[in-house]
Parts: structure tokens; C-alpha cells; sequence
């Protein structure tokens, strides 16, 4: 398109080798068309990303993903020829904290447009409290599960500053996003403005009208507490007024301690749950083995980081649907 592109940089390229950038292939069917086309060329971190740019883009955007579907995108690396889309796209649409390695990527990648949604938005501290209850019972473990990931793998996946970096779990602020990157495109594209802002208008209409769903459909519920295996909750359940109570920590692939297994299940039985959720590109066995300690039932809680033909729908408006389904279940709303 007549936006301007750069030549790959030298020192973007050198540094694919240093950084560790070359195990996977390219991510998607059409990811070499990136940067090529006569479109607005966005290449977005993940699925959250890559559903703003196609909603907000419409017909002028071409939008490449760099996290396959149904790949777990905390441990995403990319590749020596993702780099070298990011340098030929016209925008790199990311969630800055999510993804180590694509945060290094856009920093080196000479893109024309870089937008990162945490600061479209208020980022909160959530992963540093496996839980929420008052009396803190749950703090001390949550740091005894983050500093064993760290020991064990060299790094963690919190955001700076230990904020959480699920936004796109709770409408409200995912809409704030929206509004951001709407406002990106349009300066980045401004032939097409007119058409950015429109589609901007309709998906936060959207997004309004599934908070309004979500806040009527718990209004009227048995209990506030959940238990997730991931707690990538954390927005969603301040929003609605909830507990999640997350066997692991931000991190959905670190450990739980004994103790922590065994404080989940006082809770379960405290607060009156029935059920323990699990993720559709996360193992279910520990929240299998917490349900059959405590003879709960288990369910999907996705946290929509990708679409498959696993997930209960075929965007992330109808798989949060699903979520709010299953959430009304679980807590026993009428």
C-alpha cells in the first residue's frame, strides 16, 4: 500500500541469531504475504491482537498472525522470516509483557507503526495474588509458584512491574484497546480514516453489549468464587465481582505447591464450588486431580489466546459467550 517501507536492517537481522529467533517456521498459510500486499500490512502477536486488526481493518487490512492457532502464545519464539515480516509490515500490533520474544522483535524491527495495546489501557497487579480473598491466603504461595518457575526456566512471563497482562479478558478495557488501535489506524491509514473510525464505533458497540450480558448474567448468582488451573482471570473477575482462586500463577505452565492444592480444596469446600476449569491449550491434569480430590466438575474457562476447533465458537465474541455460559453454571446464577 502507499504507506512507506523500510529495508530490512542489518542489526535487526544480525540479531535473530543472538536472540534465539529461528525455531519455528512461519506461523500462518499466508504470514509470506505480509508486507507485499496493497493492503495495510499488520502483523499482531496473537489472537486478541489479530481479531482487533481484522474487526478495526476490514477490507483495507492484511493481517498476519505470529502465533499459530492453537499454539500457547506465553512461550511463542520467532523465527528469522517472522522477523523479516515484521521489517516489511506496515504496523506491528502487540501486548507488551505476554510474549518475551516478540517484545524484543517489534523493539529491534524498524515497523513504521508500533502499538502496543498495554498502553492503550490501565494495567493492574493481579499474578502476584493466586486469588483474592481478604485475608490473603493465597499470597505466599503465588510468590512460592512464581520464584519456582523462575529458577526452573531463567524467566517469568509477568508483565513489567508484575502488572497482568490479560486484558482482553474483560470487555471494558479490551474496548479501550480497540479505541487505541482505531485511532492508530487511522493515523497510519489515513485514506482510509473514515472507514477505521466506523468500524472502531461498531466493535466497541459489541464489546459493550457483552459486558452488559456478562453484568446481568451474574447479577443473581450462589457464589463468587472460581477456580481456574491459569490465572489469566484476574480483570474479568474484578470486573463482575468475582474470586479467582488460579492453581498456578500468570504463568499458565508453572507448578503448584502442595500447599496450594491442598489450600484450593478448604476453599472449594468453604466457598461452595462445583467446579474447576481448565484451558483448551493448557494439560488438564491438575485440575483433574484437584476436581477428583474433591469430587468437583471440571469445564473450559478459555482464555481466548487462540481460536481451534476446540473452542465454543469461531471468534472471541461467541467464546466469551461460552464463558459467560459456563461461568453461570459454576457459580450457580439464576
Amino acid at each position: 500500500m502507499n504507506v512507506r517501507r523500510r529495508p530490512i536492517s542489518a542489526v535487526a537481522l544480525a540479531a535473530v541469531t543472538a536472540l534465539g529467533l529461528s525455531t519455528l517456521t512461519a506461523c500462518s498459510s499466508d504470514s509470506a504475504a505480509a508486507g507485499t500486499t496493497d493492503k495495510f500490512d499488520v502483523v499482531a502477536s496473537f489472537y486478541p491482537m489479530a481479531f482487533l486488526a481484522e474487526r478495526i481493518g476490514g477490507e483495507h487490512v492484511h493481517v498476519t498472525s505470529l502465533t499459530e492457532p492453537g499454539q500457547e502464545p506465553h512461550d511463542l519464539e520467532i523465527s528469522a522470516h517472522q522477523m523479516g515480516e515484521l521489517e516489511k509490515s506496515d504496523a506491528a500490533l502487540y501486548l507488551k509483557g505476554l510474549q518475551p520474544a516478540v517484545d524484543k522483535a517489534v523493539g529491534l524491527a524498524e515497523v513504521y507503526t508500533k502499538i502496543d495495546a498495554a498502553e492503550l489501557t490501565t494495567l493492574e497487579t493481579h499474578g502476584t495474588e493466586v486469588g483474592g480473598h481478604e485475608d490473603g491466603h493465597g499470597d505466599e504461595h503465588a510468590h512460592e509458584d512464581e520464584h519456582a518457575h523462575e529458577d526452573e526456566h531463567g524467566h517469568d512471563h509477568d508483565h513489567e512491574g508484575g502488572a497482568d497482562p490479560h486484558i482482553w479478558l474483560d470487555p471494558v478495557k479490551y474496548a479501550e484497546v480497540a479505541e487505541g488501535v482505531g485511532t492508530a489506524f487511522q493515523k497510519a491509514d489515513p485514506d482510509h480514516a473514515a472507514d477505521y473510525r466506523k468500524n472502531t464505533e461498531t466493535l466497541v458497540g459489541d464489546l459493550k453489549a457483552l459486558d452488559e450480558k456478562f453484568r446481568t448474567g451474574l447479577a443473581d448468582r450462589r457464589t463468587d468464587v472460581f477456580l481456574t488451573t491459569h490465572a489469566a482471570f484476574g480483570y474479568l473477575a474484578e470486573r463482575y465481582g468475582l474470586t479467582e482462586e488460579a492453581i498456578s500463577g500468570l504463568d499458565p505452565e508453572s507448578e503448584p505447591s502442595g500447599a496450594r492444592m491442598k489450600e484450593l480444596q478448604e476453599i472449594a469446600k468453604a466457598d461452595g464450588v462445583t467446579t474447576v476449569f481448565y484451558e483448551t491449550l493448557v494439560s488438564d491434569r491438575t485440575a483433574k486431580t484437584l476436581a477428583a480430590d474433591v469430587g468437583l466438575k471440571t469445564d473450559v474457562l478459555d482464555p481466548v489466546e487462540g481460536i481451534t476447533d476446540h473452542s465454543r465458537g469461531e471468534d472471541y465474541l461467541q467464546v466469551m459467550e461460552a464463558n459467560l455460559t459456563a461461568l453461570r453454571t459454576a457459580l450457580g446464577a439464576r
